[in-house]
C-alpha cells in the first residue's frame, strides 16, 4: 500500500519521439497518435500524476534530444516513479545506450519502464528476456536507414546536384528547383567586394574591420532578418555588424563563388558521430559552372595567391605586399622587412603622398639579421629601401610590357629562344643523370642475382645473405623512384606550354601601368633577388634580378642613348656629386660640434688636443705705469689649466685701461 502510494506521488512520464524516418511509416507513429495511446494506456492501468515528454524530429540514435535529457534528469533527482513509452525504438536506436538506460539507469533509481508494443514491463522479469533483440534489432533498422540515406546522398552528390543544405551567403534557393541557386544581388556585392580587398593584399582581420566600419551586416545577421539560413534561433540579433576574421576566411576559399558545386567538403565515420570529418581539398567532387558566378577565376585565383604568401600585419597595420618574394643573392635566405612604425605612429607620422611608405622601410637578409649580434656574423646586411625596390619594380614590368605589346612577335621569338636554351641544359643534366640511375639499376640486378646463386650453393650464410640483399633491394628502390621522378621532368620539358603567350595575355589584362598596385605585384612578380652592394666612382650601386611570372629574367633590347640622354645623365651625375659633397661638409660640421666630447675623451685616454690656458692676475699688483703682471698656465683641459701649479710658461703685461674679464680662455691653435 505504501509503496503504490509513493508511486502515485511521482511522476509517471509518458515520453514520446518521433524522426523524419519514422514519418514515412504512417500515421501510427504521429506524436498526436502516442500520446493518445500512452495516456489510454495509463488510465486503464490507474496511472496518475501524468507528465508528457516529447522529441519531435529527432533521430532514435541522438540521445541528445532535449526531453530526453530533461527525463532523465528528472529521474536523476526522484521525480520520476515509472516511465511508459510506445516501444522500445522510443527509447533509442542505439543497442548500448539504450540497453544502459533501461537496464542500468533506471534500476539505481527504481524507475519502472514499460513498452507498450513490446509487452516490455520491468516490474515482471519475463517480460524482459527478449528486450535486448528489441533492441539490437531496433540498431539494425537505424543502419539500414544510413545505409540507404548514404547511397542516395552519393547519387545525387556525383550527379552535379548540391547535398549540403547551407547555401553560401550571396546566393538564395531557386523557388522553382531547390537544387538550384541563384544570385542574392545585395549580399552578392559584399562578397565581391571582400574578394577584391583581399586581391589588393588585405588579410581576413583587416577585411572584417572595414566591414565592421563600414557597418555592412554580417552573414547570419542578414539571413536571420529576411527569415533564411540554418540557425535562425541561434543567431545573436544584438550584433548585426560583428564580423570575424574566420567568417572572411571562410568566404574565400569557397569555389562555389566562381559558379561552382562543390559537393563531399566533409564525412561521418558512423551514423553514431555527430562531429563532421573535413576532406583535404583533393578529394572534393567539383561540377564546374553550375550555376552563376559572383566573382570571376582571375580575382578568386588572385585572392588564393594573397592567402598563400604569408605577410604579417606591422605596427601601422599594413601588410608589405613584396615579403615573401625578395631573396639574399649570397645565401637565398628570405629578405626581412623593418619599418619604423611604432614611433611614426607614436609621433604622428605621415607616409609618403607619392609611395605611401614611412621613412626608414627598408629590407635586409634573414640571415644577416639573426646573427648580427653573434661572435660569427654569416652574410652581410644587403640593404635596400622599399621605395628603391617598388620603383625598380614598376620601371621593369612597364618596360616589358610595353616592348611584348609593341613588338609581340620579337617578344614571342626572345622567350622561345631563351627558354629552349635553358630546357636543353637542364635536359641535358637530366638525361646524364637518369642514364647513370639506370645503368646503376641493371649492376645492382645483377648483384642480387648473384647473392642468390651464393647462397643457393651455400657458400654465402643466410645472415649475410639477408644483410646484404635488403641492402641493395633499398638501394634500387630510390634509384627506381628516382628514375621516375626523372623521366617526368622530361616529359614536363617536352610538354613546355607557350608561355611568352600567357605573359602576353596577362599584359593585356592591364591598362595602366602608372601605378604600382598589390595584385600586379601578385601576378607578375615570381622572385627579386637582391645581391650586395658596391661603390663606383663614389657611388652606391646595388644590382637586383627581378623574375617575372611566366618569362623569368627579362632584358628588353635597349637603344644607343641619345646625346640628350647622355646630357641629362651627367647633369644628374653633377647633382649627385654636388649632393655627397654637401653630406660630406654636414658632418664634418657636427664633428666640430662634438669637440668637448673629443676633450673628455682625451682627459681619461691621453689623447692630444687643443691645450687651454688660465690667467691668473691681480688688481693689487697694479703699479705706476698703469700695468699690469699676468702669468699664462697651460692644461690640456680648462679645469687642468686653471688648476695647474707649475712655472708660468708666459708672462707679459698690458695696459690698464684693457678690459678685465674675470676668466679668460684663450686656445692657441
Amino acid at each position: 500500500m505504501n509503496e503504490k502510494r509513493l508511486e502515485t506521488e511521482k511522476i509517471t512520464a509518458l515520453y514520446e519521439r518521433l524522426s523524419r524516418d519514422d514519418e514515412q511509416i504512417g500515421d501510427s507513429n504521429s506524436i498526436v497518435n502516442q500520446k493518445a495511446m500512452l495516456e489510454s494506456y495509463a488510465a486503464q492501468r490507474g496511472f496518475t500524476n501524468i507528465s508528457h515528454y516529447t522529441d519531435d524530429g529527432w533521430s532514435g540514435a541522438n540521445f541528445e534530444r532535449p526531453s530526453w535529457k530533461q527525463l532523465v534528469a528528472d529521474i536523476e533527482a526522484g521525480k520520476i516513479g515509472c516511465v511508459i513509452a510506445k516501444d522500445m525504438s522510443r527509447v533509442g536506436r542505439d543497442y548500448l545506450q539504450t540497453g544502459f538506460y533501461t537496464e542500468v539507469l533506471f534500476r539505481q533509481h527504481g524507475v519502472r519502464f514499460i513498452a507498450i508494443s513490446n509487452g516490455v514491463d520491468s516490474e515482471d522479469q519475463s517480460t524482459g528476456e527478449f528486450a535486448p533483440f528489441i533492441n539490437i534489432m531496433s540498431e539494425w533498422y537505424v543502419r539500414d536507414c544510413s545505409r540507404k540515406q548514404k547511397a542516395q546522398y552519393q547519387i545525387r552528390g556525383k550527379s552535379g546536384k548540391p547535398v549540403t543544405n547551407t547555401i553560401p551567403y550571396g546566393f538564395k534557393k531557386d523557388p522553382d528547383e531547390k537544387h538550384h541557386w541563384l544570385v542574392d544581388d545585395e549580399a552578392a556585392d559584399v562578397v565581391r567586394r571582400i574578394f577584391h580587398l583581399s586581391a589588393e593584399g588585405k588579410g581576413p582581420l583587416a577585411i572584417a574591420r572595414i566591414l565592421m566600419e563600414d557597418k555592412v551586416e554580417r552573414p547570419s545577421y542578414y539571413l536571420a532578418q529576411r527569415g533564411r539560413g540554418t540557425c535562425q534561433s541561434k543567431t545573436d540579433m544584438s550584433r548585426p555588424y560583428d564580423w570575424t576574421d574566420a567568417t572572411i576566411r571562410d568566404m574565400l576559399a569557397k569555389p562555389e563563388y566562381m559558379g561552382h558545386t562543390v559537393n563531399f567538403r566533409a564525412y561521418k565515420p558512423s551514423y553514431k558521430d555527430k562531429k563532421m570529418i573535413k576532406r583535404p581539398p583533393e578529394e572534393w567532387l567539383i561540377f564546374e559552372n553550375t550555376h552563376e558566378a559572383i566573382v570571376d577565376p582571375e580575382t578568386w585565383k588572385l585572392a588564393q595567391r594573397v592567402r598563400q604568401t604569408v605577410r604579417r600585419t606591422d605596427t601601422t597595420g599594413e601588410a608589405n605586399p613584396l615579403t615573401g618574394l625578395m631573396f639574399c643573392a649570397d645565401c637565398g635566405a628570405r629578405m626581412y622587412n623593418h619599418k619604423r612604425g611604432g614611433r611614426a605612429l607614436r609621433e604622428g607620422w605621415k607616409p609618403d603622398p607619392e609611395s605611401g611608405l614611412y621613412a626608414g622601410d627598408n629590407y635586409n637578409c634573414a640571415t644577416y639579421m639573426l646573427t648580427a649580434k653573434q661572435s660569427e656574423q654569416k652574410c652581410c646586411s644587403h640593404y635596400i629601401s622599399t621605395k628603391a625596390v617598388r620603383a625598380l619594380l614598376l620601371d621593369t614590368i612597364r618596360t616589358v610590357s610595353t616592348y611584348a605589346i609593341s613588338d609581340e612577335k620579337g617578344f614571342m621569338e626572345k622567350i622561345r629562344a631563351a627558354s629552349q636554351l635553358r630546357q636543353e641544359n637542364a635536359a641535358k643534366e637530366l638525361k646524364r643523370k637518369l642514364n647513370r640511375d639506370r645503368k646503376r639499376s641493371s649492376e645492382l640486378d645483377g648483384l642480387i642475382q648473384k647473392l642468390y646463386e651464393s647462397f643457393a650453393t651455400g657458400s654465402l650464410t643466410e645472415k649475410r645473405f639477408k644483410l646484404l640483399s635488403d641492402g641493395y633491394e633499398r638501394e634500387q628502390e630510390e634509384l627506381d623512384a628516382a628514375i621516375e621522378r626523372e623521366q617526368a621532368a622530361l616529359d614536363a620539358f617536352a610538354a613546355d606550354t607557350d608561355r611568352a603567350g600567357q605573359f602576353l595575355d596577362l599584359v593585356k589584362r592591364y591598362a595602366d601601368f602608372s601605378v604600382l598596385t598589390t595584385p600586379m605585384i601578385l601576378e607578375f612578380v615570381d622572385k627579386i633577388v637582391v645581391h650586395a652592394p658596391d661603390r663606383f666612382n663614389g657611388e652606391r650601386m646595388q644590382e637586383v634580378d627581378i623574375y617575372l611570372k611566366f618569362i623569368g629574367k627579362f632584358d628588353v633590347p635597349l637603344p644607343e642613348p641619345t646625346p640628350e640622354e647622355l646630357e641629362e645623365q651627367e647633369r644628374r651625375r653633377k647633382i649627385r656629386e654636388k649632393q655627397r659633397e654637401y653630406s660630406r661638409r654636414s658632418v664634418r660640421r657636427k664633428s666640430g660640434r662634438q669637440r668637448p666630447r673629443v676633450e673628455y675623451a682625451a682627459k681619461r685616454g691621453g689623447l692630444r688636443t687643443t691645450p687651454f690656458f688660465a690667467l691668473n692676475f691681480n688688481l693689487c699688483e697694479i703699479s705706476e705705469q698703469n700695468s699690469i703682471s699676468i702669468t699664462l698656465f697651460r692644461g690640456n683641459t680648462q679645469r687642468q689649466a686653471a688648476n695647474a701649479i707649475r712655472l708660468p710658461l708666459l708672462v707679459f703685461t698690458i695696459s690698464h685701461d684693457f678690459t678685465l674679464n674675470a676668466e679668460i680662455r684663450c686656445a692657441l691653435l
